[in-house]
């Protein structure tokens, strides 16, 4: 019964060749081999590839393909823009998308004049600019990285509306994602730092995730986490009612600070990353690896 099914074609949509005679029931007649027919290797087989069972392939690809381009890149560490995809260059809320323009052009400025060389005498870059690829706040942030004409990386994911590639991406550090926690993966793993613009539910999907890690110690290394806007934070998260009902402690309101111009928010992050990642104790303890630094999670 199973021969025949195959042989009407049934279940061959996902691996063309289970209808291919097989060697030790055929000896008698033409080989596949001999008809040119030669079985695929898996990995060239399209429809295996697509298929259910290769899922969890899918899942490594999503974290190999950025993996070998921040290597080849000499990407160390970043600097994570998050924001609403929906504030426009003009527009009520445009002001915030010059201000994340202007900050990127000026922490890129700032990366270049740290960058440390590697082993091998290419600079690893240090603190880059990326973005979850898209408009609004997104494109802002690649845009004033260009401004300082330096590379950004862009994490996009593919949505039904909003989410295209912005042509200010860097297009060797230009990424598409299918699966939601890969691209979060990568805006954790490598983020030394992020500016977290006004947004909608994936912005404060994104911070609260961070803000977890950081609260429960999941990352070994510090994370400076700047809120940008606090009119509009103090406005939509009611931080201090979430201390009043023991929702969180009192100390957990030092894990974010508050800016609300360019300048300031570049000073919190140059303080920042000096203390914890620029000076010489620092350096010392946490020696600069070649590109990537993934951020280590504890083991206990």
């Amino acid at each position: 019964m199973a021969e025949a099914r195959l042989n009407a074609g049934i279940g061959a949509s996902r691996c063309d060749n289970r209808g291919l005679p097989e060697r030790e029931k055929c000896s008698s007649i033409i080989l596949p081999d001999e008809l040119g027919q030669r079985r695929p290797v898996a990995y060239r087989e399209e429809a295996f590839l697509q298929s259910p069972e290769s899922r969890p392939l899918r899942f490594l690809s999503e974290y190999l393909w950025p993996l070998a381009h921040f290597q080849e890149e000499r990407i160390h560490d970043t600097i994570v823009f998050f924001g609403s995809a929906r504030i426009e260059e003009q527009g009520p809320l445009s002001r915030f998308y010059h201000d994340a323009r202007e900050l990127a052009r000026l922490t890129t400025e700032w990366a270049a004049t740290v960058s440390a060389p590697a082993s091998d005498s290419q600079i690893l870059k240090r603190f880059v600019v990326c973005s979850g690829g898209g408009p609004g706040i997104m494109e802002a942030a690649n845009r004033g990285a260009c401004d300082a004409g330096g590379k950004s990386i862009g994490l996009n994911i593919g949505l039904p509306f909003e989410q295209r590639p912005n042509p200010y991406i860097t297009p060797e550090l230009s990424f598409e994602f299918h699966y939601f926690f890969m691209r979060k993966f990568w805006f954790a793993y490598l983020a030394k730092a992020l500016v977290v613009f006004p947004g909608g539910f994936g912005t404060l999907d994104e911070l609260c995730e961070i803000l977890t890690l950081a609260q429960t110690k999941k990352l070994e290394s510090k994370i400076l986490i700047v809120l940008y806007g606090p009119k509009f934070w103090q406005e939509i998260l009611n931080f201090d009612a979430l201390v009043r009902y023991g929702m969180i402690s009192e100390s957990d309101m030092s894990l974010f600070r508050f800016a609300d111009t360019p300048q300031s928010a570049l000073d919190i992050l140059k303080e920042g990353l000096t203390r914890y990642y620029l000076e010489p104790e620092s350096v010392l303890t946490h020696p600069v690896e070649e590109a990537p630094e993934i951020a280590r999670t504890r083991t206990s």
